[in-house]
């Protein structure tokens, strides 16, 4: 049995990493999911202690 080839325009879907097709777009997250209601949180990255900080104007301050 022979199979058909893909119609010529068809798209590649993406795969990460390989170049084929459009990077996804980065993903998105609010930051009150993040704050849930605090000031501040504690961000734990490849065992370095991070603090993101809501200031009084209403900006994130990212720490080390």
């Amino acid at each position: 049995m022979q199979t058909r080839p893909p119609p010529a325009n068809r798209t590649e879907p993406h795969i990460a990493g390989s170049g084929i097709g459009q990077p996804e777009p980065a993903r998105r997250v609010h930051s009150s999911e993040l704050l849930a209601g605090q000031r501040e949180i504690e961000i734990d990255h490849q065992g370095q202690l991070y603090r993101l900080r809501l200031t009084a104007q209403g900006k994130l301050i990212l720490t080390k």
